[in-house]
């Protein structure tokens, strides 16, 4: 077995609860367990890992299920995406995919035939009996030859496809991907984001992924002109992707390109239908307009803008309740507006909606900032607790001006909380 091969992980990430309501800690499940196990068969692990905050993940899980030599899919809490990607996985590699899972739960029917290594959890949900679990995964990784799909062992003289044709997609073409994204990362400014795109572009050209990893850094600094050069020097298919056509409009009307920005988003409506996401940027893109109308005095433009915001934001909570963003938009404007029945009404489903986003492991500045404006908007007597919790998640300046933003509308409630301008204050402070 070759040190360089790679061994593809899919699973879930962060806590979540399983049927018992017991949250298990899978990033912890990878690290101690899974990750080990996989180097210490000699393998190389790659996570289905989720950095790609833009949304769009298909191109590159599709190549590493398909490419990587080895893959391992924990399967404890059926996860559908797991199940998914199990499924293709099964299709493509007749193979080397070990399953795994906790072994305090049965195995859904479909999975129940194949063989599972277990591993143990404590009753906290953290990994158990860890060195013996890891020998057990490397030595099933060891002798993982024999045919373990099942539609390989039970179809008699079924073939794989002719995987090894795809010469443009070697291990190696993988791995670049990720030295890419991690050179993104490290990037200190807009202008080294620059310096690496010129570079990668002039050696290799840019895969999805390392374009939607371009396009998170210069959001990252504020870069809003070069998403906007980037997305529009970029010919479909990639330039034609919704998040890439999303990011586009966020950047246009970060710049004040307001009507370039609708004009984005109504096309991506057109093409590819509304979605939580884009009618959230709707919703933005209408607010700054409205802010804009207030600013010159023109009350009446103002007064249609600020509707039309509610509207928007609104209707991308009613296509997904569990996107809370565009519903704590549509409540603070609804503040604003002075529709308190309106608010009293739609309050208790957002602030449900981020209760359960924390429940199932989220714990992200986004979220907890989202109870700071929640609490704000219930006019909650008391400082919001969650203040000191978004701030250790180390926030990016423009992140603290957009919830600095949304508090500072909440201040024309007459009936604001007495703790709001104290907090307005200091994280003016901090993002100055």
């Amino acid at each position: 077995m070759g040190v360089n091969q790679l061994c593809f992980v899919l699973m879930p990430f962060g806590k979540k609860p399983d049927d018992s309501g017991r949250s298990i800690d899978f990033d912890r499940v990878y690290a101690e367990l899974i990750a080990p196990a996989v180097r210490a068969a000699g393998l190389e692990p790659l996570r289905a890992d989720e950095e790609l905050d833009q949304g769009i993940i298909h191109k590159a899980m599709f190549e590493r299920l398909l490419l990587c030599e080895y893959a391992v899919a924990d399967v404890t809490l059926a996860n559908a995406n797991v199940f998914y990607e199990l499924g293709i996985r099964h299709a493509a590699r007749p193979l080397t995919t070990i399953l795994v899972a906790a072994d305090q739960r049965p195995l859904p029917f479909d999975v129940a035939m194949l063989r599972v290594v277990p591993y143990s959890l404590s009753p906290e949900g953290e990994p158990r009996s860890v060195e013996e679990d890891v020998d057990r995964l490397a030595d099933r990784l060891d002798e993982a030859r024999a045919a373990d799909s099942p539609i390989y062992q039970l179809i008699n003289d079924l073939e794989g496809p002719p995987l090894d044709k795809l010469a443009a997609y070697r291990p190696e073409y993988l791995r670049r991907g990720l030295e890419v994204q991690a050179r993104i990362a490290a990037c200190t400014s807009a202008e080294e984001v620059t310096t690496v795109e010129a570079d990668i572009t002039s050696r290799h050209g840019v895969d999805v992924e390392s374009f939607l990893a371009l396009l998170g850094a210069y959001r990252r600094w504020e870069s809003w002109a070069d998403i906007i050069r980037l997305v529009t020097a970029t010919p479909s298919p990639v330039g034609s992707l919704r998040v890439v056509r999303e990011r586009l409009a966020f950047a246009q009307n970060r710049s004040g390109l307001h009507a370039d920005a609708e004009r984005t988003l109504k096309e991506v409506h057109e093409q590819q239908g509304e979605t939580s996401e884009s009618l959230g940027l709707l919703g933005r893109v209408c607010k700054d307009r409205w802010r804009n109308a207030e600013v010159t005095g023109n009350a009446l433009v103002a007064e249609g803008l600020l509707q039309r915001a509610i509207d928007a934001y609104r209707a991308g909570f009613k296509i997904d309740w569990r996107d809370w963003y565009p519903g704590v938009n549509a409540v603070t404007l609804m503040r604003v507006q002075g529709d308190n029945a309106g608010v009293d009404e739609l309050l208790p489903i957002v602030r449900f909606a981020v209760r359960r986003d924390i429940e199932r492991g989220r714990d992200d500045y986004w979220v907890h900032a989202t109870e700071i404006e929640l609490d704000a908007i219930a006019r909650a007597p008391s400082r919001s607790q969650s203040v000191a919790t978004a701030l250790a998640r180390d926030p990016e300046p423009w992140q603290l001006r957009s919830t600095v933003d949304n508090l500072t509308l909440l201040l024309r409630d007459v009936d604001a909380a007495d703790w709001l301008p104290g907090i307005v204050s200091d994280l003016s402070d901090l993002a100055a």
